[in-house]
C-alpha cells in the first residue's frame, strides 16, 4: 500500500512530490501517458518561453522547466510511473486507483491533473500552436513576436476581456472575435474593453483557418456568420479565451465538483478526507505555473498532516 499517490505531473504535482519526498512520505507519482492529450509535464511542455516563473531572470523553455522539476522530484526520492490513472474508488479506505489492469491502494491521494484549454479545431491550429497561437495571454503575451503587432482574441466572456486588455500593453491592436452580437462578460469588464482605443470588436465573426508564413502565424481567415462573407485578418497572434476543461472526468464525481467540473477545495482539502487537489484542476481563476506550484506545496503539507494523524 502506498502512503501517498500523486496523480499528475505539472508544477503542482512535482512541487507536491518534492515536499512529500523530503518529508519521508515516500510518494509515488503517476505522471500520465498523454492524459488529456498532453504529454507528461502538462501544458508547460508546449510553451516555448516562460518569462514569469521566479528564478529565471531571462527566461526558460517550458519543457526544460518541467524536466528540471521532474529531475528534482526524482532526486528527492519520488518514484515516477509513466502511466495514466483511468478511474478511482474513494468510497472506502484504503483508496483504490486503477491503471489498466493494475490496482493501486493508497492511504492518501493528491490530484494534480490540471485543465485543458478549449480550442476551435480549425485548420492550422496544430501547426501554429506556440508559433503565434496561445491559450494564455498572461503567460505568453509579452513575447517579442507579439509586440507592436496585431493580435486576435477569440471569446466573449470576462476572460476574453481580461486577455484583450492585457494584450493592449504589448500589441499595436487587439481584435476580439465575437460569434454573436452580445458579450457575456460583466458590464464592468465590457465597459473597460470598449473604452480601450486599442481594442476592436468584430461581431458575428468566427474563425475558419489559421494561416502562416515561414512557420509562424501570419493571419486568420474568418467568416461573418450573418452575411457569410469570408475575410482574412493579418495578425501575429491568436489567443483563445473560450474556457478550459478540468481533467476530472476519470473521477466520475466521487468528490465534490463545481458546475464546470473543477474540484471544490478548501486549502487543497476536498470533501473526502485524505484526498487533496492542487493546481489548475481546482483553479479556474489564476491558472499560472507559480500558483499551481504553491498549491502543490500546500497539498503535500496537508497530506503529511493527515498521514501523521
Amino acid at each position: 500500500m502506498e502512503n501517498l499517490v500523486i496523480i499528475g505531473s505539472g508544477p503542482a504535482g512535482h512541487t507536491a512530490a518534492i515536499y512529500a519526498a523530503r518529508a519521508s512520505i515516500n510518494p509515488i507519482m503517476y505522471e500520465g501517458f498523454m492524459a488529456g492529450g498532453v504529454a507528461a509535464g502538462g501544458q508547460l511542455t508546449t510553451t516555448s518561453k516562460v518569462e514569469n516563473f521566479p528564478g529565471f531572470p531571462e527566461w526558460i523553455d517550458g519543457l526544460e522547466l518541467m524536466m528540471n522539476m521532474k529531475q528534482q522530484s526524482l532526486n528527492s526520492g519520488t518514484r515516477i510511473e509513466t502511466k495514466t490513472i483511468e478511474k478511482v474508488d474513494f468510497s472506502s479506505h484504503p483508496f483504490k486507483l486503477f491503471s489498466g489492469n493494475e490496482i493501486i491502494e493508497a492511504k492518501s491521494v493528491i490530484i494534480a491533473t490540471g485543465a485543458t484549454a478549449k480550442r476551435l479545431g480549425i485548420p492550422g491550429e496544430k501547426e501554429y500552436r506556440q508559433k503565434g497561437i496561445s491559450a494564455c495571454a498572461v503567460c505568453d503575451g509579452g513575447l517579442p513576436i507579439f509586440r507592436n503587432k496585431v493580435v486576435v482574441v477569440i471569446g466573449w466572456g470576462d476572460v476574453a476581456m481580461e486577455e484583450a486588455q492585457h494584450m493592449t500593453h504589448f500589441a499595436s491592436k487587439v481584435i476580439v472575435l465575437v460569434r454573436t452580437d452580445k458579450l457575456r462578460a460583466s458590464e464592468v469588464m465590457q465597459a473597460r474593453a470598449k473604452a480601450n482605443a486599442k481594442i476592436e470588436f468584430k461581431r458575428f465573426t468566427e474563425g475558419l483557418e489559421a494561416l502562416g508564413d515561414w512557420n509562424m502565424l501570419s493571419g486568420m481567415k474568418v467568416i461573418n456568420n450573418q452575411t457569410k462573407e469570408e475575410t482574412i485578418i493579418e495578425c501575429s497572434g491568436l489567443f483563445y479565451a473560450i474556457g478550459h476543461t478540468p481533467n476530472t472526468k476519470f473521477l466520475e464525481w466521487q468528490i465534490e465538483l463545481d458546475n464546470d467540473g473543477y474540484i471544490i477545495t478548501k486549502n487543497t482539502l476536498t470533501n473526502v478526507a485524505g484526498v487533496f487537489a492542487a493546481g489548475d484542476v481546482a483553479d479556474k481563476k489564476y491558472r499560472q505555473a507559480i500558483t499551481s506550484a504553491g498549491t502543490g506545496c500546500m497539498a503535500a503539507l496537508e497530506a503529511e498532516k493527515y498521514l501523521q494523524q
